[in-house]
């Protein structure tokens, strides 16, 4: 799959000496912008559901989930990774924008399952300085999604956890499969 800014179409899209991606994609949008309309919505989502997910640039949240502008909130990361700031921005969707519903999707072939916490070693050797995150590297995704699922559930900044649920997304054949959070 490939986006209008990702691919030139002719030579009006080519990329010129000295021009980069973000030159690209600054021109993208004053052709987005050309037929703009607003959408007269707020930033309360529509199905009042906020959708944490890996960033991962194979996974077209709205496309696979059918989705339109307005419809979620998107919490994207690497590996979809339920951290201090993931929780952050659940708590703001949930207490000051309406949301009630948590979909966690992680998804086959992460690159999260191939690091360690010694990247961030490796980090410190080169640059002098310890990274305050941790990696949270994985080996088994599922088991991940309900680590995930857990800490939403448990966390006391999230009102609304009746609606908590985990997916692995297929990279392969653009299915969801549901975790059973129990297992």
């Amino acid at each position: 799959m490939t986006t209008s800014a990702s691919v030139p179409t002719g030579s009006e899209s080519a990329i010129t000496a000295g021009d980069t991606v973000t030159d690209r994609l600054v021109e993208a949008n004053v052709r987005y912008a050309e037929a703009f309309a607003d959408p007269g919505m707020d930033a309360r989502p529509v199905l009042h559901v906020a959708v944490v997910a890996c960033m991962d640039a194979r996974l077209d949240l709205h496309a696979a989930l059918g989705l339109e502008l307005g419809d979620c909130h998107t919490i994207r990361n690497a590996g979809g990774v339920v951290t201090d700031d993931v929780i952050r921005s659940l708590t703001i969707s949930q207490r000051k924008l309406g949301t009630r519903s948590v979909v966690l999707i992680h998804h086959t072939g992460c690159g999260l399952e191939s690091l360690t916490e010694d990247f961030r070693n490796e980090l410190e050797a080169e640059v002098g300085q310890r990274p305050a995150w941790a990696v949270e590297s994985f080996r088994d995704v599922d088991q991940d999604v309900r680590q995930s699922m857990q800490r939403v559930r448990t966390s006391p900044f999230v009102p609304h956890t009746d609606d908590v649920r985990g997916f692995v997304f297929d990279v392969k054949t653009g299915l969801l499969r549901e975790v059973d959070p129990a297992s």
